[in-house]
């Protein structure tokens, strides 16, 4: 059973609408959970109707079991590529004259409201509550994604488009809104 985030009754779990109050219902497509808007407001993932959250499903489903667990409490798919593995080279953001310095987790979200990092930024009004994500990619190294914030995301200087990764770079400067961050990976 789940919860429709809307009125707040129990309903069952396959369901797109909630049969008590009509909500059309969204599933957010990285971690599973329910709920209202675009953006989930427990990981920053995106919502998906619950049509295209099960076909999201299929499609993991007939890629085949090696590259694919399941994670029995939500009962989504998630890909094992995602997962931090050995050999990731350590990216760090720092601004020493504001004391952050943030060691990067893969596919951890920057934000004022979410994300591990709150404590950096939960006093810097020009940040979004979900900011931007950082991720590593085997292919290209640790990327960072906005995530449709307010006051943008900047990659030494040029601003980069929402839902676009960006390669991070040792010495590039990264800037969350107003405040400049210095990569460093080793």
């Amino acid at each position: 059973m789940i919860i429709c985030p809307a009125c707040r009754e129990e309903i069952e779990d396959d369901s797109h609408y909630c049969d008590q109050c009509g909500q059309a219902l969204l599933f957010c497509n990285q971690c599973g959970r329910v709920g209202l808007g675009r953006r989930c407001t427990h990981c920053g993932g995106l919502m998906v109707s619950a049509d295209v959250r099960q076909s999201q499903k299929q499609d993991m489903t007939s890629a085949g079991p090696s590259r694919f667990s399941t994670n029995m409490s939500t009962g989504v798919s998630i890909s094992r590529e995602a997962a931090p593995r050995g050999g990731i080279p350590v990216l760090t953001l720092a601004n020493d004259s504001l004391n952050i310095r943030i060691v990067a987790m893969n596919g951890a979200i920057i934000g004022r409201r979410k994300g591990p990092y709150t404590q950096f930024f939960e006093q810097q009004a020009y940040v979004s509550g979900v900011h931007a994500q950082l991720k590593y990619k085997a292919e290209s190294g640790w990327c960072i994604t906005d995530k449709h914030s307010s006051n943008g995301t900047k990659l030494n200087q040029r601003t980069i488009q929402p839902d676009v990764d960006m390669s991070l770079h040792n010495g590039d400067v990264l800037t969350i809104a107003n405040i400049n961050l210095q990569v460093i990976i080793r």
